[in-house]
């Protein structure tokens, strides 16, 4: 049986991993979203800083309408015996996970649940992680595209989020990151990041590879 932990690359399923860890299993869901995903656009370092933790990834192309089966499917085939979750406070997803893990015959783990979403974000920086913004709404300042949100700028990214009225943590897809350093990633995960286009007024960016790149 195995820990298995649903995977985006981003900062809080990063910190679930590292409150759960060790894990078995990181698992990245496709899904078919209306406006092009960040994190799908930048599957290659989704599944790059999974693997420089040393874990397997697990990618799974899931079809409109039946996500809930085929993940549940491929949960079984993994032998998931428990599912790590990074929500925090949205009902509905914590629902949706809960009916998941019955479906599965699993136990749901969420390590993050129920906490503030500024300490989230202020515990996940304390840990040492660190991400890229890859995309922001209409309500996150545009600047912040394309920049690292850790230590030095975690405040300054709080002050902008009580001051332009959005979730600090983008429950609600705010914005997205994917995570380039964090305590459990063995190596380097170094990216030029530029702007890949503006879709219904959501900005997205993309990663390409640098000098100093490590996937070793």
């Amino acid at each position: 049986m195995a820990k298995v932990v649903l995977f985006s690359g981003g900062k809080e399923s990063f910190y679930a991993a590292l409150l759960e860890w060790p894990v078995d299993f990181f698992v990245i869901l496709i899904y078919e979203f209306p406006r092009p995903s960040p994190h799908l656009l930048n599957l290659h370092a989704v599944v790059a800083s999974a693997a420089l933790t040393g874990k397997p990834a697990h990618v799974v192309k899931l079809t409109k309408g039946k996500e809930l089966e085929e993940t549940a499917a491929a949960l079984r085939r993994l032998g998931a015996d428990v599912i790590v979750a990074g929500d925090v406070y949205v009902e509905d997803h914590l629902k949706y996970m809960e009916n998941l893990a019955r479906e599965v015959g699993a136990t749901l783990v969420e390590p993050l649940w129920g906490m503030d979403p500024e300490e989230v974000l202020l515990k996940e920086v304390e840990s040492g992680i660190e991400s890229l913004v890859v995309g922001v709404s209409e309500n996150v300042p545009r600047r912040w595209l394309c920049r690292t949100i850790d230590k030095s700028s975690c405040q300054e990214f709080l002050e902008d989020s009580r001051r332009n009225n959005f979730d600090p943590i983008g429950e609600f897809g705010e914005y997205h990151t994917q995570v380039t350093k964090a305590p459990i990633i063995k190596g380097s995960l170094n990216y030029t990041c530029r702007e890949w286009g503006v879709i219904t007024g959501y900005s997205i960016a993309i990663l390409e590879p640098c000098r100093g790149h490590s996937e070793k």
